[in-house]
């Protein structure tokens, strides 16, 4: 029975007025929206181990809700999804999809598809006439198999399938590019290029279907006449978006410049109040408003402040709220019911391989035309197959047209979502990107350089950063290393980004080229360059510092990968890692916590690094004393502690400290401590019962000779000492207390940086302390003693971990203690999981 739109009301009396919320529009819609949401993150959490885009989950918790699934029940249907509410889901759905559109355009740069050229330009092209011909072939078939599509005209109906067939969803693409880390190879780059080609190709091709299409009804009877009028006014108001808005939006761009204090809201409301206004607009001139939505994020200047800010605005609400929502009520008006035998299922086959081999074989030919290798030519057909959200959004204005009745419909979306569904595993199954090999040069620790005769040999660093924060703390570290007699420095910075669901993690694709890996930013333009970049770049000028800048954008679980690809290709010999807390001011309430994702990453480079490793934890390292420079007079000194208790890590920390005693404004101080004589106990490290890694510090299980590594803490302290006499002051400490001689070095205020090893394999004084309850169990027990908060710590600290192959398998222990007459050799266990480290 229809219903009289204008008897529903938006709010009800309440329940004890007797009225039920869920025949009033507004809490219907709060019901239906909490109930797509929840179901639609469920669904993501699901498919994450497949890498699956969260578009798929959207559209799949849609048909479930609907008449697919839990749609059956009708008395469930009737109640929660009544025909009468579903244009007011949609409207809603649809403003989320007109800002949507809109932040399309404002990532997609006109000036980027210009220039990559005619090679994705060749792409493009073969990716869209090939599906678009099996296309209309299709819909043939579609015309004389199911019932009513010959009562549409043939020119909406052939233009619309065709579409459908040929598109390219490029933010998805986007997104699976960069989950699978193609984003910088030669494939992923050339996919990206063409997909915008083929984005503003699919654009101009659906404002022609959606003019020839009309009101639908009886679309071969209406005047041409019409038609053309509908495509002269898109053209017009496209000429007169680029030609008069565009200049008009650089100007206000301009006004919100870094340069004025802040961004007047006024613009930014202004430009919101231009999306709707333009989505107006096209829908007045007989083209979807999306369309309007999409040209007018063209107009708005990229890579800029105002664009970053505007989408800071939106793109939370839209892509978390409005927009499952509209792919949701896709999946609401999907019924699968309809394709019901041999016949429908066909042409669901029929549809998905003409899709499929269309876009993957005219791909395929046109890339080996222009000299790409088959598996990337294959890679790049796959790719250019994702169809995802802008596939359903000309599915629904098909619908809306009714120029696609329910079975055609249905059929489309199952295709839809199964070329999104295997593009991610097929990419993945036919191309690896070649990772770098260990090259025989590659310095994988600092005290390698030591070791060579030529003076002039290069120390390589790869610095990573969160953010503006790191940059005074980095640039003071990095300064202190730089020795001004033997090698010249070589320092890569990495922007560490996470990569999230949120559409701006992606924008810097943009404003990236390929220049080594990950991204290099090209733009001088951005916060991040202006503040992070600008302030390297000019540290570079200082003495013999090469600085290269790049950003990283990744998930943060498998961020660590390429944080250690590039230390294996660049064959750095260290990797500075921030802490995952930084320290703001006075006291432990100023200190800021980045999350336990980063610190994951910490984590996963320090077991995965082809180099050594330090950790540094910043309070205030480089902000309370002038930085130092090549020339920077001697009496203007930072003094930094060398805390030594034996081992590989602790060798490592004196090879650094080596560096820095180089440099006229540093003071070294090495402050070694030693056990008494007759306190010292055979030592067994047993494997922790709880296996929890939060709590426990994890030790080397390779067995090593004690006496030998005595031997070499000797030699080194020795050697370091000789040289470094009456420049280096250097003290010992017995350990009467390890805890409380490491905690008054960091709390006396004497040294603004102290650096400890790790301590993988402990002397016999650091595995005294493996039985503490742990805050940071990657920092070791020394280091993690100085970093924890309550302890009134002052100093930075850097926390070193020496490269070594033997020592990569760790296990978390507990403390034992035995008598002398205990003895084990080095690697005897005494019973199941027990690590051994013999002490005399």
């Amino acid at each position: 029975m229809p219903v009289n739109i204008t008897s529903i009301k938006t709010s009800s009396n309440g329940a004890w007025q007797g009225d039920n919320p869920l025949d009033f529009a507004f809490p219907l819609l709060i019901v239906q929206a909490t109930l797509i949401i929840v179901l639609s993150r469920f669904l993501a959490f699901l498919l994450r181990p497949l890498r699956q885009p969260k578009v798929i989950a959207e559209i799949v918790g849609g048909i479930l809700l609907g008449p697919s699934a839990f749609g059956r029940n009708k008395e469930y249907l009737h109640r929660i999804f009544p025909k009468w509410s579903a244009p007011i889901l949609e409207s809603v759905a649809s403003i989320g999809l007109l800002f949507f559109l809109f932040l399309v355009g404002l990532e997609l740069d006109l000036s980027s598809i210009r220039r990559s050229g005619k090679r994705a330009f060749g792409i493009a092209f073969a990716g869209i006439t090939l599906p678009f011909i099996g296309g209309i072939g299709v819909a043939f078939v579609f015309r004389k198999t199911i019932e009513g599509e010959d009562q549409v005209g043939y020119g909406q109906f052939l233009v619309f399938m065709g579409v459908a067939l040929s598109i390219t969803a490029f933010p998805v693409l986007a997104r699976i590019l960069a989950e699978l880390k193609l984003l910088t190879t030669q494939v992923g780059e050339t996919a990206m290029a063409a997909a915008a080609f083929n984005d503003v190709a699919a654009w101009i091709l659906l404002a022609l279907a959606v003019a020839l299409a009309g009101d639908g009804n009886g679309g071969e009877h209406k005047s041409p006449l019409i038609s053309i009028w509908v495509l002269i006014s898109g053209v017009a108001f496209v000429a007169f978006m680029l030609i008069v808005i565009r200049p008009a939006m650089k100007w206000v761009a301009r006004r919100c410049s870094p340069e004025h204090d802040m961004v007047d809201e006024a613009y930014i409301c202004l430009t919101l109040a231009g999306v709707m206004v333009s989505g107006f607009v096209t829908d007045l001139i007989g083209i979807h408003s999306i369309f309007g939505a999409f040209v007018f994020g063209l107009t708005i200047p990229k890579g800029d402040q105002f664009a970053e800010r505007l989408m800071e605005r939106i793109e939370d609400f839209v892509s978390g709220l409005l927009l499952p929502l509209y792919f949701a009520s896709s999946g609401l008006k999907t019924d699968v019911a309809t394709i019901r035998g041999g016949r429908s299922w066909g042409l669901l086959v029929l549809v998905i391989t003409t899709a499929c081999a269309g876009k993957i074989i005219g791909t395929f030919v046109v890339a080996m035309m222009l000299m790409i290798p088959a598996r990337e030519s294959l890679t790049l057909g796959v790719l250019m197959n994702t169809k995802g959200l802008v596939e359903l959004i000309v599915l629904n204005i098909g619908k809306e047209k009714k120029v696609l009745n329910d079975e055609s419909f249905a059929i489309l979306v199952l295709m839809a979502l199964f070329t999104t569904f295997i593009t991610t595993p097929t990419v993945m199954a036919i191309y690896k990107p070649a990772r770098g090999g260990s090259s025989s040069g590659t310095h994988r620790k600092l005290g390698d350089l030591t070791t060579t005769k030529d003076a002039g040999d290069e120390l390589r660093i790869l610095a990573c950063a969160y953010g503006p924060g790191n940059v005074p703390s980095l640039i003071s570290l990095i300064e202190s290393t730089r020795s001004t007699k033997k090698s010249q420095l070589r320092l890569f910075i990495m922007h560490l980004v996470e990569l999230t669901e949120r559409p701006s993690s992606i924008t810097m694709v943009q404003r990236a080229r390929k220049n080594g890996l990950p991204f290099i930013n090209r733009s001088s333009r951005g916060e991040w360059h202006d503040r992070v970049s600008g302030a390297f770049q000019a540290y570079s000028h200082l003495g013999r510092v090469s600085v290269r800048p790049m950003t990283e954008i990744s998930a943060l679980a498998t961020m660590h990968e390429d944080i250690c690809q590039v230390a294996e290709n660049k064959r750095v010999a260290m990797i500075i890692l921030p802490f995952h807390k930084q320290w703001r001011g006075e006291g432990d309430e100023s200190m800021e916590n980045m999350g336990h994702g980063w610190r994951g990453v910490n984590r996963r480079v320090l077991k995965e690094a082809p180099c050594s490793v330090a950790v540094l934890v910043d309070r205030g390292f480089g902000n309370g004393s002038q930085t130092p420079g090549p020339n920077t007079n001697t009496d203007v000194t930072q003094k930094v502690c060398i805390v030594f208790f034996g081992g590989p890590d602790d060798r490592e920390a004196l090879v650094l400290g080596g560096r820095m005693a180089e440099h006229p404004a540093v003071k070294v101080t090495i402050l070694r401590f030693v056990e008494k004589e007759e306190e010292r106990n055979h030592v067994v490290l047993q494997l922790s019962p709880s296996k929890c890694s939060e709590q426990s510090y994890s030790f080397s299980t390779a067995a090593m000779n004690r006496e030998e590594e005595k031997d070499l803490d000797e030699t080194a302290m020795a050697e370091f000492r000789d040289n470094w006499a009456g420049t280096v002051e250097y003290s010992e400490k017995e350990a009467s207390n390890i805890v409380e001689g490491v905690l008054a070095t960091g709390r006396s205020g004497d040294y603004e940086l102290v650096v400890v090893g790790k301590g993988r394999f402990p002397s016999t004084m650091v595995a005294e302390l493996a039985d503490r309850q742990a805050e940071h169990a990657e920092l070791g027990p020394v280091g993690d003693i100085l970093a924890s908060s309550g302890h009134g710590v002052v100093s930075s600290v850097l926390v070193i971990q020496q490269h070594d192959l033997a020592h990569k398998e760790e296990a978390q222990v507990s403390r034992v203690v035995h008598t002398e007459n205990e003895k084990y050799k080095p690697g005897e266990s005494s019973g199941a999981g027990v690590i051994s480290n013999d002490v005399v």
